[in-house]
C-alpha cells in the first residue's frame, strides 16, 4: 500500500510538471501573438463585433489594441492589419509569406475553392498564370479589348437613349453591359441584351447582391456549420450559385463538342487545349471542375465589382453637378462628340482619371479585402503567426487614410491631382489589394470603367430625382462589399 502511494504521489508530481511545463509554453507562445479581445469558446467575439458592419467594430479595436491584433469569428481566428505601412509590409514587402489565400466560410462555400479566388499553392499558381496570360492574349489575337468594351459602351449608349428621358436605375443596364466584356472573352461572344438565359443569369447574380444584407448571410462566417443546416436568403445565395455553376457547364459542353483545338474561340477553348496538353500528367491542375471555377470565378469578379462601382459613381456624380461638368468638359476638349472614347484618351484627361480613381477610393468596395493566410511560420512585427493563420488586411484604414487623403470622408477628385492639374499617383490606392494575390482582373477593370464612364457622360447629362443636396452617398454595408443606395436617375441627352 505504502509503495502503491508513493506511486501515485510521484505520477501527480510528474503530471502536474507536464501541465505547468504546457501551460507555460502555451503562455509563452501567446504572448508572441498579436493581442486582441478575449473570445468566447465558439462564439469568439460576436459580442464585441457588429456581424453587420465589421469594417466599423474593428476600426474600434485596432484604437486599442495596434495596428496588429488578434479576433475570432467564432471559432476561426484571425489576425487584422490596420493601416497601409503594416498591409504593406506584408503584402509586399513579405509577399511571399502572405501569399496564401484565407477563405471566409461563405466565400470557400460560394466559389468552391478549386478556382482562383479561393485556391492555394500549385493549383493557385498555375491558375492564376494561366489566366492572366490568356486574359492578356484575349481571344488568341482577336479583336482588342479595348475594342470589344467600345463597342458594348456603344450598345449601352443606345440603350439608354431609348429611355427617353424617363427615371430609372440604371443597375441592370450597366451589370448587362459589364457582364458581356467577360463573357465575350470567357464564352466567346456577348450576348443580346433580351437573351433568356443571359437575363437568368443576370437575375442570380442581382439576387445574391440583395442576399449579402441579409443577417442570416453575415452570420454564416460566424458559425457556417450551424448556419449550413437553417433556412434562409444565405441558401438561396448558395442555391443561386449552383445554378450559375450549372449554366456555365452547359457551355463548356458545347465548346468540347464544336472547338477547334488550332483556333481557339475564348478562354474556355484556351483552357480545354491545355487539359489535352496536360492527359499524360496524373496531377495537372487542368480539370473540367477547375475550368468550371475559374470561369465562374471570372465571371463573378468581372461583373460585380466593376458595375457596382460604375453604378455608385452615377450616383456620386448626380450629388456633385459641378464635378460632372468639368468631366464633361474635359471629354468635349479631347474626345469630342463624333468618336468613342478609347484607353489612349486617359492620359490626356487627368481630371476624369482623378474621378474615377476617386470614385474607387470613396467607395472602398471590399473593405475587409479578401482573406489571405500566411503559407509558413512567419515572424512578424515580432510576432508569431502560425501556418495558415487566416489574415485580414483591411483596405478601408488605407484608402481612408486621412494623411493621404485629407478630408478621406469627403468625395474629392484633388486627391489625384496635383496643384498644377496633372494626375497624382498615390501608393494608398488599393482599390484591388496588393501583392501576389492583388485582382488579376485589374487591367481590365480599369479600362471598362473608363470606357463605360467616359461614353456615359459624353452622351448625357445625369439628371437626378430629388434635389442633388438630398442625395445620400453613404454606403449599404453589406457582409463583404459597400453596396449604392437604390436611386433613379434621367439621362438628359446632350
Amino acid at each position: 500500500m505504502e509503495l502503491l502511494g508513493m506511486t501515485t504521489i510521484f505520477l501527480l508530481i510528474c503530471i502536474s510538471c507536464l501541465l505547468l511545463v504546457t501551460t507555460w509554453r502555451n503562455i509563452s507562445q501567446n504572448k508572441k501573438q498579436p493581442p486582441g479581445p478575449i473570445a468566447l469558446p465558439l462564439a469568439g467575439n460576436i459580442l464585441q463585433l457588429n456581424p453587420k458592419n465589421l469594417p466599423e467594430s474593428l476600426k474600434k479595436l485596432s484604437k486599442k489594441y495596434g495596428p496588429v491584433f488578434t479576433i475570432h469569428l467564432g471559432p476561426q481566428k484571425i489576425v487584422v492589419l490596420y493601416g497601409y505601412d503594416v498591409v504593406k509590409e506584408a503584402l509586399i514587402d513579405q509577399a511571399d509569406d502572405f501569399s496564401g489565400r484565407g477563405n471566409l466560410p461563405l466565400l470557400e462555400r460560394l466559389l468552391k475553392g478549386s478556382g482562383i479566388v479561393t485556391s492555394n499553392g500549385e493549383t493557385w499558381k498555375q491558375l492564376r498564370r494561366f489566366a492572366l496570360t490568356t486574359l492578356r492574349d484575349f481571344g488568341m489575337g482577336k479583336r482588342s479589348i479595348d475594342e470589344r468594351i467600345q463597342e458594348e459602351a456603344h450598345f449601352l449608349v443606345e440603350r439608354i437613349r431609348n429611355t427617353h428621358e424617363k427615371p430609372f436605375d440604371p443597375g441592370r443596364f450597366l451589370i448587362h453591359a459589364v457582364s458581356n466584356i467577360i463573357c465575350s472573352i470567357v464564352f466567346g461572344d456577348r450576348f443580346d441584351y433580351e437573351d433568356k438565359k443571359f437575363l437568368t443569369l443576370i437575375n442570380l447574380l442581382d439576387e445574391n447582391n440583395e442576399y449579402q444584407e441579409a443577417v442570416q448571410t453575415q452570420l454564416y462566417n460566424f458559425f457556417p456549420t450551424l448556419m449550413e443546416f437553417l433556412p434562409g436568403p444565405h441558401q438561396k445565395m448558395i442555391k443561386n450559385n449552383e445554378e450559375v455553376d450549372k449554366f456555365i457547364l452547359e457551355i463548356i459542353a458545347q465548346h468540347q463538342k464544336t472547338r477547334d483545338p488550332t483556333c481557339p474561340r475564348d478562354f474556355i477553348d484556351a483552357f480545354l487545349n491545355k487539359m489535352d496538353q496536360e492527359k499524360g500528367n496524373g496531377h495537372s491542375e487542368f480539370t473540367v471542375e477547375s475550368l468550371s471555377s475559374t470561369t465562374l470565378d471570372l465571371f463573378f469578379a468581372g461583373t460585380g465589382t466593376t458595375s457596382i462601382t460604375l453604378r455608385y459613381g452615377l450616383l456620386i456624380l448626380q450629388k456633385y453637378p459641378e464635378i460632372q461638368e468639368k468631366v464633361q468638359k474635359e471629354i468635349d476638349g479631347v474626345i469630342g462628340q463624333h468618336r468613342s472614347p478609347c484607353m489612349a484618351d486617359r492620359s490626356q484627361m487627368p481630371y476624369t482619371d482623378a474621378v474615377i480613381h476617386e470614385i474607387q477610393r470613396f467607395i472602398d468596395f471590399i473593405p475587409l479585402n479578401v482573406p489571405h493566410t500566411v503559407i509558413k511560420d512567419t515572424k512578424f512585427r515580432n510576432y508569431f503567426l502560425p501556418k495558415d493563420t487566416m489574415i485580414f488586411p483591411l483596405l478601408t484604414p488605407i484608402l481612408h487614410d486621412s494623411k493621404e487623403f485629407p478630408n478621406p470622408e469627403k468625395f474629392d477628385p484633388g486627391h489625384f491631382l496635383n496643384a498644377n492639374g496633372t494626375f497624382k499617383k498615390s501608393d494608398f490606392f488599393m482599390p484591388f489589394s496588393a501583392g501576389k494575390r492583388i485582382c488579376a482582373g485589374e487591367g481590365l477593370a480599369r479600362m471598362e470603367l473608363f470606357i463605360f464612364l467616359t461614353s456615359i457622360l459624353q452622351n448625357f447629362t445625369l439628371k437626378p430625382v430629388v434635389h442633388h443636396k438630398d442625395i445620400d452617398i453613404t454606403p449599404v454595408v453589406t457582409v463583404m462589399t459597400n453596396m449604392p443606395r437604390p436611386y433613379e436617375v434621367s439621362f438628359v441627352p446632350r
